[in-house]
């Protein structure tokens, strides 16, 4: 057995490994010995570390190592089992990436086939796009490969379950799992007993960018509150001012001089100040509830960092009317529902949106076509069932007439669509790569906006109108304003598609959703990221921002919502109940309730105001609460496309009737 070929197997191992400072030491030590006498190696000894050498670089040894560890894992105490299995799917992924990389192409197919099964219900959109992975070139070429092997996936574990693990693998002596382990996977131990299984949806963290990286971006910091000298904000303040005077007053209506006052600030205020009041004092239900609310008030004020549209008085005095119109909502007073049911859509509505006061429903279909209805020019009639089922038809045709606007432009399937906030526009997005904006009065495109390479997946007005922003299959969002045919921003950092975007209630950030499982919040005027948002499992369909800035909620494949604080970027809860996508979000007026659709055919209800306040208790005690749903409205066999809450707080709902399974 010749000495040089076991020291270019040990140097090979030492390379490989990384051991750079190892490596240096035995060349200074050959260096040495190549001016004596070389010493003989015993040949027992020389053979040994050749075949571990061999057997090193064979692919038998990750189907064997995983598979062993498998058993195992499977085997192990109920108590722990769940935690341990969380290493499983990281090991599989990187063993057949690595297999891939060495150039063992068929055993690395033979090694996915064998154990893809295990891992298909939680991670099957990863499965598919790994499968693709032929030869090495792959790995450098497809972004969402080459993310994950030059990061490390993060895994929340107990103390009594990594020192499990780390003895089974010293034990069985499994050098390539150790290998796989220490070099792709960072755990951080917890003392104490295991998480509970129902915690397992942040447990394991699989994200493209570093971890330090997006704790680096989550420092940065950013101003989520309110505009200055808004609508909203002059109410705001006051509606302070008149539950000051009501105080003083005990109970009694307001003097005359003091309604004066008020026009002057407000506009028609002073005429329903005595309609406010008797609104308060309804019942002790409406004191409670309006007391919750009074926490919107107390946001911080920015200033915008885009040139906002200037609103004409009448547009005011219409906002300012709904506004003091408003129903307090929260537990005890839930919304009116409306629910729009698309008939005979013969599978071809891809989208569906409803104008801020309800009078407008679009829909986006297959055909390229996108779909108007005037609820004013429609006979309808609205029901709600004792059980609190909401029913509201659109039937396609009237009197043999067309009851709808037909708007016909895009060369390709239209996925989304969005009112202005007067519902004076509408944006809709298709496939042709294209966003085109319609006139609601002219009913007639009026602009083809043109800067995405591929479909256009969402769009999006801002707030306060006039700005729009998109997403699209080519993993960028962009923003955009109505008098310009080119994006004002480019929003580049997802490794997947970008799936949904909305705007900030300050009209200086928006979020977007993506496949690759994060949510980012980007500042407008930068086009930088400031947050990334880790934990969802699957990929994020839909986003809302609440009213007050402060709070965003996510919704995925799976049928997860995530309740996310914009300050700190954590995950306040998580909100479980829904069986399958959820498509649309949207918090009420006030922000103290949260309505979800999915296609599981439901509208849920959440409780956000007690939850949050329950949640700062909880935290100092160490234990978690999650948001309460509050009712689950069940459809006619129709999954919900979008859901909608007006000014006065009305949530309407739209969906397409489906054949029952």
């Amino acid at each position: 057995m010749e000495e040089d070929d076991v020291e270019k197997a040990v140097m090979a191992y030492l390379k490989k490994k990384g051991f750079k400072a190892t490596e240096l030491a035995l060349q200074e030590e050959q260096s040495r010995n190549s001016s004596s006498s070389a010493s003989k190696t015993d040949p027992d000894i020389a053979k040994q570390i050749l075949s571990f050498a061999e057997s090193e670089n064979g692919p038998t040894r990750y189907h064997d190592g995983y598979s062993k560890l498998r058993s195992w894992t499977y085997s192990s105490l109920d108590l722990y089992k769940h935690e341990l299995l969380r290493v499983l799917y990281p090991v599989f992924i990187h063993c057949f990436m690595d297999l891939v990389a060495k150039g063992y192409s068929q055993e690395a197919r033979t090694f996915f086939n064998s154990f893809r099964e295990d891992h298909e219900l939680m991670h099957l959109r990863d499965l598919q796009k790994l499968e693709g992975v032929l030869c090495p070139s792959h790995l450098e070429e497809m972004e969402f490969a080459h993310s994950l092997r030059q990061s490390k996936v993060n895994i929340k574990i107990c103390q009594y379950s990594y020192e499990l693990l780390l003895q089974y693998l010293h034990k069985t002596q499994s050098i390539t799992m150790l290998g796989i382990i220490n070099e792709h996977i960072n755990f951080q131990v917890s003392p104490g007993q295991p998480s509970s299984i129902s915690d397992d949806a942040d447990a394991v963290i699989l994200v493209g960018s570093s971890q330090d990286a997006a704790k680096q971006i989550n420092e940065k910091e950013i101003h989520w509150g309110l505009l200055e000298d808004s609508v909203e904000d002059r109410l705001e303040k006051a509606g302070a001012l008149m539950s000051d005077s009501e105080k003083i007053e005990g109970e009694k209506e307001v003097d005359l001089d003091e309604n004066k006052k008020r026009s002057v600030d407000g506009g028609k205020q002073g005429s329903s100040v005595k309609k406010l009041k008797k609104d308060k004092i309804v019942g002790t239900t409406g004191k409670n509830v309006r007391s919750e609310t009074n926490t919107v008030s107390m946001a911080p004020r920015v200033k915008p960092e885009l040139t906002l549209p200037v609103l004409s008085t009448e547009v005011e005095h219409s906002i300012l009317e709904d506004l003091r119109n408003r129903v307090q909502l929260g537990s005890a007073a839930l919304p009116s529902v409306c629910f729009y049911t698309f008939l005979n859509t013969h599978n071809g509505l891809n989208c569906s949106s409803i104008s801020h006061d309800g009078s407008l429903v679009a829909g986006g279909f297959s055909d390229s076509s996108l779909k108007v209805w005037d609820m004013a020019k429609i006979g309808q009639s609205t029901v709600q069932g004792e059980n609190g089922t909401p029913t509201e038809q659109l039937s396609g045709s009237e009197n043999g007439r067309r009851s709808y606007t037909l708007l016909q432009g895009h060369a390709g399937p239209v996925y989304s669509a969005t009112f202005s906030p007067l519902g004076d526009f509408i944006l809709s997005s298709s496939s042709d790569s294209t966003i085109r904006l319609w006139s609601t009065k002219l009913n007639a495109n009026l602009v083809c906006y043109k800067g995405h390479n591929y479909p256009v997946w969402d769009v999006q007005f801002s707030p306060m109108g006039h700005y729009f922003a998109s997403c699209s299959h080519d993993r960028t969002a962009r923003i955009w304003s109505m008098d310009r045919i080119q994006p004002l921003r480019i929003m580049a950092g997802h490794l997947s598609d970008v799936d949904c975007v909305q705007w900030h209630a300050n009209c200086n950030y928006i979020a977007t959703g993506s496949s690759d499982k994060t949510v980012r919040l980007w500042d407008v005027q930068s086009g930088e990221c400031v947050r990334i948002f880790i934990g969802h499992r699957s990929m994020v369909l839909s986003l809302a921002m609440s009213p007050d800035g402060r709070y965003m909620a996510s919704g995925d494949e799976d049928g997860t919502i995530m309740m996310w604080d914009l300050s700190s970027g954590r995950c306040i809860t998580p909100l479980m109940g829904h069986t399958s996508c959820v498509w649309t979000l949207d918090f009420s007026g006030e922000g103290s309730l949260l309505a979800s659709g999915s296609a599981d055919c439901t509208v849920k209800l959440w409780d956000v105001t007690s939850s949050t306040k329950a949640l700062k208790l909880d935290e100092k005690a160490g234990t978690t609460n999650r948001l309460r749903s509050l009712k689950a409205l069940p459809t006619k066999s129709s999954p919900v496309y979008s859901v909608r809450f007006s000014r006065r707080n009305l949530l309407f709902a739209a969906g397409v009737l489906s054949k029952s399974s």
